[in-house]
C-alpha cells in the first residue's frame, strides 16, 4: 500500500510541474530547457541541490515470502567551483558530496527475519577537475569515503579513498556518459571485527538525456554497484531504468522534477535491490563562487 500511495504522490508532483511549466512564456521555456540540459551534465557549472527519493523493493535468498520494501533519500549538493580561465576555456572543480538517508530500510537480522531501520549512511565526496573540452565531457580526481553511518548495516565502518572519473559527450539535443567512483578502505572507525576485510567497491552511474519540447526530457541515470569483497553471486547489482523530467519555476526558483523507475537485471543472490520507484527534485541555487580561484586567462 505504501508503494502505491507514494507513486500517486509523485505523479501529482510531476503533474503540478507540468502545469506550472505550461504557463511560462516561450522565451522563459527556452531558458528553462537550457537549465534542464545543463543539469543533465554532471560537470556543468550550475549550482543545485539534488535530492533523489526512492521506494525500493528488495529480494533474495533471505526473503522466503514477498519482497521487502524500504524508502531512502540521496541528498547531493552540486557545487562547481571555477578554477582558472573564462567562458569556454574555464577549468572547474566539481564537488558532489553524496549523503544517503535511510527512512525505513528492511535489514535481515536472521533467516526470514527483518528489522526496519532508519538513519544516515556513509558520505562519499568526489572532487573532479573538469578541463574545457568542448562537446566532450571529461573529468577526473580523488574521492573520499567518510564513516558517518548511524548503523552497521548502512555503511562500511571505514575511512576510504579512491579515484573518480567522468566521460561522456553532449550534442545540441542530448547528453550521455558515465561517472565512476572506486573506494578502498584506508582505516577503521571503531573496532574491526575478526576476519573483516577492507572495503573495495565501485559505483558507476551511467546516464543519458534527450531534450523534448517545452523543457521536457527523457532519459535514465541508474547506478551499477560492484563489491569486490562480497561472496560469489553477491558482488554486482546492475539496474536499468527510464526517467521523464520537467524543468519549471516555482516562484522565482528553477526546479527540475524527474520521475521514473529502475529494475535490476542483475541483483545479489542473498539480498539486494530489485525494483525502485524514483523521484528527483533539483532546485537551482545562486552560485556562491563566481571568480576563478587561480585567475582568468
Amino acid at each position: 500500500m505504501r508503494f502505491y500511495l507514494l507513486a500517486a504522490s509523485l505523479l501529482v508532483l510531476v503533474s503540478f510541474a507540468a502545469r506550472a511549466g505550461g504557463q511560462q512564456p516561450e522565451a522563459a521555456q527556452k531558458n528553462l530547457a537550457e537549465v534542464g540540459k545543463r543539469l543533465s551534465n554532471p560537470l556543468s557549472d550550475v549550482w543545485a541541490l539534488f535530492a533523489r527519493f526512492t521506494l525500493n523493493s528488495s529480494d533474495g535468498n533471505a526473503t522466503s515470502t514477498d519482497p521487502k520494501v524500504g524508502g531512502a533519500m540521496l541528498f547531493q549538493p552540486i557545487l562547481p567551483v571555477p578554477l582558472y580561465g573564462n567562458g569556454e576555456h574555464k577549468w572547474n572543480l566539481i564537488t558532489r558530496p553524496t549523503i544517503p538517508v535511510l527512512f525505513s530500510e528492511p535489514i535481515p537480522t536472521s533467516p526470514s527475519s527483518f528489522a526496519h531501520k532508519g538513519g544516515l549512511g556513509d558520505i562519499e565526496l568526489p572532487f573532479v577537475i573538469a578541463p574545457p573540452t568542448g562537446k566532450l565531457i571529461l573529468g577526473a580526481g580523488p574521492a573520499f569515503l567518510f564513516p558517518t553511518s548511524t548503523d552497521d548495516a548502512f555503511g562500511r565502518g571505514q575511512w576510504g579513498m579512491g579515484p573518480a572519473a567522468v566521460l561522456g559527450y553532449r550534442t545540441d539535443k542530448a547528453v550521455f556518459g558515465a561517472f565512476g567512483q572506486y573506494y578502498v578502505g584506508t582505516g577503521w572507525h571503531g573496532d574491526r571485527e575478526p576476519g573483516e576485510q577492507d572495503a573495495s567497491y565501485m559505483n558507476l552511474l551511467y546516464f543519458a538525456s534527450l531534450d523534448l519540447p517545452d523543457a521536457w526530457q527523457v532519459g535514465f541515470s541508474p547506478t551499477i554497484t560492484y563489491d569486490r569483497r562480497a561472496s560469489s553471486g553477491n558482488q554486482w547489482n546492475v539496474p536499468v531504468g527510464l526517467m521523464v523530467s520537467k524543468t519549471t519555476r516555482v516562484g522565482m526558483l528553477p526546479i527540475k522534477f524527474s520521475l521514473g523507475g529502475e529494475y535490476s537485471v542483475v541483483s545479489q543472490d542473498a539480498y539486494g535491490e530489485r525494483g525502485k520507484l524514483v523521484l528527483e527534485v533539483t532546485p537551482v541555487i545562486p552560485a556562491l563562487i563566481h571568480r576563478p580561484i587561480l585567475g582568468r586567462d
